[in-house]
């Protein structure tokens, strides 16, 4: 019941606005470029020999391959570091309704791209909706554990990635040769992430900004208030809720705004900072974009058919969200700390099992058997490195402080992000088959820095969980708590 959970339909409303509007953008353009690969090649092949009367040569092209896919990470970095700008200065609200104006400008470049014969539009438009994708991470996830009641804050979270991985699922499928991925019609593949920003721009008049933005850092309790009852519905009680922002805000006035440098020396704002920054590099050095990327190309080096690639590149995405309502339905009971160890250490496990296999003596089966792993090492990064990272960074700062570790948690994320995307094909290449050594080896030191360095953080309020890296004595004017722990 609404008032009994606080969920309702216009908090689901406010939820498909953000999930939709924003978390789609970042996983449709993630997926989107895999399937089409070689069709768009031939699309740079074609308009090079139109210029300059000779073929690309193969390097030439597998570069430039590589930078178009990794210069949406180049913007996403941009994106992310405007991410807490733009929450401070225009609120989660406005800040997600303005960066549409850069999802459209994407969209048109690369939907327009094929039709001016210039591949440079479609590498334009790819940095620019990566700071679409930059800015919607950053905001999103924020937005989203704001206007979420406090024993549902994880599954909130949890369905910013949910966003993610079905736009991925949905590039994926719309990308097969069959659909959208013909030689004709990839530009309204890529053009299609427009439909996103046009969906937010209905329906982001009828939600309310985030109630805690408007009292923590506004001072609008009334215009607070009101949004939080919309959210709640009429029948539910939000004075508790209202009471706990009080308190934030009480705690918040008495501070002066958090610098970046700040977040760097002062110690009870270090500690989450490097929580938060090694929860991001888990996410995207555990070469899970090395699959979401790459797959087509490493089921071929695997030696399954290339016929067969689109369907099991489609048969990654829906494992994506298969285990992405898993972990929905687990992180309140599991709680986040858990998921993210189980997580970390299937898929190293998973990595171990995959360099055997792809330096195994190739038969049918064993090509098809490495399809095993690399599934199964999809499914452990959607039960907790997938969606955990993304919104923790949210739980463990309170509002002063939050946009600023937001955006340097953002361009961690997108740093490795980058760096995975533009570097595995040169190690591949070089050491081809080992190359998931080096994830194992990378996964087993995240494992170990969150089994003694995180702290769980599920159905504590923000005021409980900042408390936890507070020196004893100086949290809420000198009143120690039972949440005060070493860390």
């Amino acid at each position: 019941m609404a008032d009994e959970a606080g969920v309702t339909k216009t908090l689901v409303l406010a939820t498909s606005m953000a999930v939709v509007g924003s978390t789609f953008q970042f996983g449709y353009n993630t997926g989107v470029m895999n399937a089409p690969q070689k069709t768009i090649e031939q699309f740079y092949n074609v308009t090079f020999l139109n210029r300059y009367g000779h073929s690309i040569t193969a390097s030439t092209l597998n570069l430039l391959w590589g930078f178009t896919v990794a210069v949406t990470a180049v913007g996403g970095m941009i994106g992310s570091l405007c991410a807490g700008v733009a929450a401070e200065r225009y609120g989660l609200k406005k800040s997600m309704l303005y960066n549409n104006i850069t999802a459209i400008l994407g969209a048109a470049l690369m939907g327009f791209s094929e039709l001016a014969g210039s591949f440079e539009m479609l590498i334009i438009g790819r940095f620019v909706i990566g700071i679409n994708s930059g800015i919607n991470m950053g905001i999103a996830p924020m937005y989203l554990t704001e206007i979420a009641p406090v024993k549902y804050r994880g599954v909130f979270g949890t369905l910013g990635q949910f966003g993610v991985v079905t736009s991925m699922l949905l590039s994926q499928v719309l990308g097969l040769r069959w659909l959208l991925g013909t030689p004709t019609l990839w530009p309204l593949l890529l053009a299609l992430t427009g439909v996103f920003a046009i969906y937010q721009l209905v329906v982001i008049p009828f939600c309310p900004d985030s109630p805690r933005f408007l009292l923590v850092k506004m001072n609008k309790e009334e215009e607070a208030r009101e949004a939080l009852q919309w959210l709640r519905g009429n029948h539910y009680d939000v004075k508790e809720e209202m009471n706990n922002m009080r308190i934030e805000h009480q705690a918040n006035a008495s501070e002066r705004k958090t610098t970046i440098i700040e977040l760097f020396t002062v110690s009870y704002l270090r500690k989450p900072l490097i929580i938060a920054i090694v929860m991001q590099l888990s996410q995207q050095l555990s070469g899970i974009n090395a699959v979401f990327y790459y797959s087509t190309q490493l089921f071929i080096a695997a030696g399954i058919p290339e016929e067969y690639t689109g369907l099991t590149t489609v048969g990654v995405g829906v494992v994506n969200v298969v285990m992405t309502i898993v972990s929905l339905l687990l992180i309140e009971h599991a709680g986040r700390r858990i998921l993210h160890l189980i997580g970390l250490g299937g898929m190293c496990v998973c990595s171990v099992i995959l360099v055997v296999l792809l330096n195994l003596h190739r038969t049918t089966v064993i090509s098809w058997l490495t399809l095993v792993p690399i599934l199964l090492f999809v499914a452990f990064f959607q039960t907790g490195p997938g969606s955990i990272p993304w919104f923790i960074t949210a739980e463990l700062f309170n509002q002063s402080a939050r946009p600023a570790a937001v955006s340097i948690a953002g361009l961690v994320n997108w740093l490795g992000n980058f760096t995975i995307g533009l570097a595995y094909p040169s190690i591949n290449a070089e050491i081809g088959g080992y190359t998931f050594i080096i994830f194992a080896v990378l996964l087993a030191i995240f494992w170990i820095f969150t089994y003694f360095r995180v702290p769980e953080t599920k159905g504590r309020s923000i005021n409980e969980i900042t408390a936890l890296f507070q020196p004893e004595g100086e949290y809420l004017g000198g009143k120690p708590n039972k949440y005060q722990t070493k860390l």
